[in-house]
């Protein structure tokens, strides 16, 4: 049954960001309208499963690399389902005080998150929420009741501002956050770019991707680099995805079309 009783009144003919993500990682959290619209971008780019794998990976050691700075606390913005190499298994597995907040717009989404942390509901919690309403996100309860703002965050922000466009002023947006967590803190941002040769179909795929699930905005590598005024860029800056502390020298291949970046607050 594709539309289960608790997605009533949800639009499941859209395709929706986070479960056509979940479905190229290989999550069973989506729908038809997702898997056609997946399937529809792997015909002209089948490399999409690997871009998609590349990005949850450049999380896990964004995350891990959090961890061994200190940070406890981890605020997941636009974070879809936490399947595959989730926030909180990670942050869990290495210490038992970790707390994260998923936060996502996507009602079908936060459910499903919802019903994944349900074991670990007093460590891990899920909020419904737009990120462009930083208000919103800091003072929602699930929030206040597990995040500790005079204590170390990290903000995340994987594959998902390439969703804001310009008009609705990410920058500020992001200066937001990063005022209200303390020194210490991280930032950790995962951005689409233009695909270095954009083909006819790859560019019809992202139109259609665009007005189908949401609008796509490439940016470029100074613009991504301005998302992080107020932080101090950790080595090696803003670069392509895989060239992130790659875990091991061979596990480098060629590249994804996007940039990544992580970032602390002084």
């Amino acid at each position: 049954m594709d539309q289960p009783t608790w997605a009533e009144g949800v639009d499941l003919s859209r395709p929706s960001p986070a479960r056509v993500y979940d479905y190229l990682l290989g999550g069973r959290h989506n729908f038809a309208s997702d898997r056609a619209l997946a399937e529809q971008m792997l015909a002209v780019e089948p490399d999409a499963r690997r871009w998609a794998a590349a990005n949850r990976s450049f999380l896990g050691r964004a995350v891990e690399h959090l961890l061994d700075a200190g940070v406890r606390q981890f605020i997941d913005l636009g974070a879809g389902i936490p399947t595959v190499g989730n926030v909180h298994d990670i942050a869990l597995g290495a210490t038992s005080d970790a707390r994260v907040v998923y936060v996502d717009v996507d009602k079908v989404a936060v459910t499903h998150s919802r019903h994944l942390v349900s074991d670990v509901s007093d460590r891990v919690g899920v909020v419904q929420a737009d990120l462009r309403r930083p208000e919103a996100v800091l003072g929602d309860p699930v929030t206040q009741r597990l995040i500790d703002f005079r204590r170390p965050v990290g903000i995340l922000m994987v594959a998902v501002l390439h969703f804001v466009p310009d008009s609705d002023d990410p920058r500020g947006v992001l200066a937001v956050y990063r005022d209200a967590v303390p020194p210490g803190s991280g930032l950790v941002i995962s951005h689409m770019t233009h695909p270095a040769e954009m083909t006819e179909d790859v560019e019809r795929t992202v139109k259609t991707y665009s007005s189908s699930a949401a609008p796509l905005t490439f940016r470029s590598k100074s613009e991504i680099e301005e998302l992080f005024t107020g932080w101090w860029l950790t080595d090696p800056g803003v670069v392509g995805v895989l060239q992130w502390h790659p875990s091991s020298p061979g596990s480098v291949g060629p590249d994804i079309p996007g940039l990544v970046g992580v970032a602390t607050k002084l």
